[in-house]
């Protein structure tokens, strides 16, 4: 009997041993006990990029819960950086719109063609823009468009809400449109096109055209029309302050250190949550931006955030500078690519392509399917380079040379501008305007109507007026804009030059 109970208690003895050796991956053999299928239990030790992570039969020890937590808040921060590049650039385009004059009241106007002293996100300096931010948290607005414009309406996340001018419901004759706050469940009086944004905030702004190479009779066209009033003072609508702000010096762009933050936490609070999808907003909530609560990060998350701003900037350089999604490219071995990748909304059958989003809100502004649309002879088309021929940085020291062939396809014109890699606004060099187009005085056009333009420190002699300076030791790139693209464009039997480097 004594023998008999001193072997039991060996054998419990040895599986208490066995179970505390590393490396047991097996549960004792119970009553209940099942197989457990390949892939499911945990090792001790796994080697991973953060380093060894350790478990006791699949509980994390606590160096490594640490070393988990600080990776998955870095990961969720980089990941809701990328995902909040459209409302902070909305925030910083307002910042700046607004330090001209209050919202509803001011129309800031370039009278002139943009040029390089206003820092914007990618601007042309082919035709003049209006450019404006609308408040609705008091209630309806009236706002009266002009005829002959090309505009647009984007919330604070910048998502489309609708058309302006030649492709809206006025088409391009002028018209009275009523925007109505979020959440509004008034009365709606007849005789105005009716706009629900999602956001109370709203960004305005249209294009006017030369007329014979003046862009006088555009702009006064948006001075005499253009009225912005409350719906209840429609029978007496308040004057508005008109403001030339042609060659002013100031920035719309977004901050990409800390600041990215406290911009994104101004959107989070300001609009209403259902104007955004629920799992953006679990990144944002996620690091600590969240509506109705303080944004205050303590000092090991803010440092995270800090590190996580520089990691997500860097990353969408390396997205928009080196894009790996072949169907960006227009040609086969080509740097020419499209903005719009899966439309005006960047999807494909239904997702969010993610590069494409966060690329085109890192470099540009404006979201309208009417600057996706494919139409022959109307509207523009619009192409980025970021690298010359043999995929290299294109770099402000050296020369190069861009060769248009014969028979441009376009209705209207052409342009060649180029902008700072940093800002991602035009190139701030000697000249007014870093550009060449089919507008430029003087422009060579050779013999079988093809064009040669250069760019580089000096021009080559003769070819000034083809020429856009450049800045030894300072990047660029470069939009070629078709405005009323012909069916060579489409179908792509004329095909842009590369960027050549020349000696």
């Amino acid at each position: 009997m004594k023998r008999t109970w001193m072997l039991k208690a060996a054998l419990v003895a040895m599986m208490v041993v066995s179970l505390a050796l590393p490396g047991w991956a097996e549960s004792p053999k119970m009553k209940m006990s099942t197989k457990i299928p390949p892939g499911i239990a945990s090792p001790d030790k796994v080697e991973t990029r953060l380093g060894t992570l350790k478990f006791l039969d699949g509980f994390p020890d606590n160096a490594t819960v640490e070393k988990l937590y600080d990776n998955l808040d870095f990961q969720r921060a980089v990941q809701a950086y990328l995902l909040g590049l459209a409302p902070v650039s909305q925030v910083a385009n307002r910042k700046g719109i607004l330090e001209v004059g209050p919202a509803n009241t001011t129309v800031p106007i370039f009278e002139q063609m943009m040029n390089a002293r206003s820092i914007f996100l990618t601007p042309n300096n082919n035709t003049p823009y209006t450019w404006f931010w609308l408040d609705l948290r008091n209630g309806p607005l009236v706002l009266e468009v002009p005829p002959k414009v090309l505009g647009l309406i984007d919330d604070m996340w910048y998502h489309f809400v609708v058309d302006l001018g030649f492709m809206g419901p006025d088409k391009g004759q002028g018209g009275k449109y009523l925007l109505l706050p979020p959440g509004y469940k008034g009365e709606v009086p007849e005789g105005y096109s009716v706009v629900r944004p999602a956001t109370f905030s709203i960004w305005a702004g249209w294009r006017t055209f030369l007329v014979d190479g003046d862009p006088k009779p555009g702009v006064d066209l948006v001075k005499k029309f253009t009225k912005i009033y409350p719906l209840s003072q429609a029978a007496n609508p308040p004057a508005l302050n008109f403001v030339n702000v042609s060659g002013r010096d100031f920035s719309t762009d977004a901050p990409a250190d800390y600041a990215f933050w406290e911009y994104l936490n101004k959107v989070v609070q300001e609009e209403p949550s259902e104007s955004v999808d629920p799992v953006t907003l679990g990144f944002y909530a996620s690091i600590g931006i969240q509506k109705g609560k303080p944004f205050a990060p303590d000092s090991r998350m803010k440092k995270l955030l800090t590190e996580a701003a520089a990691v997500g900037d860097a990353t969408a350089r390396a997205i928009t500078f080196r894009m790996r999604l072949k169907d960006a490219y227009y040609y086969p071995n080509s740097a020419w690519r499209g903005g719009f990748i899966g439309g005006y909304e960047f999807k494909d059958n239904g997702a969010l392509i993610l590069d494409a989003y966060s690329s085109f809100f890192f470099y540009a502004t404006g979201v309208t399917p009417a600057m996706d649309s494919k139409m022959v002879g109307q509207g523009s088309q619009y192409m980025a380079a970021f690298i010359d021929s043999k995929g290299k940085p294109l770099d402000g020291g050296k020369n190069y040379k861009l060769h248009l062939p014969p028979n441009i396809p376009v209705a209207n014109f052409w342009s060649v501008i180029l902008y700072d890699n940093q800002t991602r606004s035009m190139l701030q060099t000697d000249q007014q305007w870093p550009a060449v187009s089919s507008q430029t005085k003087g422009l060579l056009v050779n013999p079988d109507s093809s064009v040669d333009v250069y760019f580089g420190p000096k021009p080559p002699p003769g070819k000034e007026n083809n020429w856009v300076q450049t800045i030894p030791g300072k990047g660029w790139n470069t939009l070629l804009r078709l405005y009323g693209p012909l069916q060579p464009w489409f179908d792509k039997t004329w095909r842009p030059g590369e960027i050549e480097n020349v000696e």
